[in-house]
């Protein structure tokens, strides 16, 4: 037994003096001592990609406006999921595409788009404004419709939630 002792204290002596001794003493410097390296800070441009348009923001009243005399020039879209409309009810005007369960939407074709969905694709030449409970979802919706070509992008951030609040007029859903 006093035989393991000696062999494993001279292994574990011999396997120490094969370290380096600034190595060991490294791990004994407080962290404050420690030699730090800066953080560089990289700024990554394509010369040949542009930054997307940021989405036009749309409050209550203009919302309203656009429900009250509808243009052939903008189209409101809702984009929460058919059984929030069918339990809340939507902004009069609007169209629905559900971004969490269709966000190909706007990678599709129109006639594809026509078949999904009911009615005609926006054209590219139209402003869509996108609006969903609380603005979540319409910010990525605004954001697949940029991706997908779309130039005039708007968003109502304050969506269904600030439409209620402000008493705004609802089409369908339960009474």
């Amino acid at each position: 037994m006093a035989t393991s002792r000696i062999g494993a204290s001279l292994l574990l002596r011999a396997s120490r003096a094969s370290l380096p001794r600034s190595a060991r003493q490294i791990r004994a410097l407080p962290v404050s001592a420690r030699l730090v390296t800066p953080a560089i800070n990289v700024v990554q441009s394509r010369f040949y990609s542009q930054e997307p348009k940021p989405s036009k923001i749309y409050f209550y009243q203009d919302v309203k406006d656009f429900s009250e005399k509808p243009s052939s020039d903008r189209i409101l879209i809702d984009t929460r999921e058919p059984g929030e409309l069918q339990t809340t009810g939507n902004i009069p005007g609007s169209v629905n595409i559900p971004v969490t369960s269709a966000p190909d939407a706007f990678f599709i074709t129109a006639e594809e788009f026509e078949d999904r969905f009911g009615f005609e694709r926006p054209g590219k030449e139209q402003e869509v404004v996108f609006y969903c409970k609380s603005g979540v979802r319409s910010r990525a919706a605004a954001a697949l419709a940029r991706q997908a070509g779309w130039l005039s992008v708007g968003e109502y951030p304050g969506s269904w939630l600030d439409w209620e609040k402000n008493g705004g007029v609802k089409e369908g859903g339960r009474s």
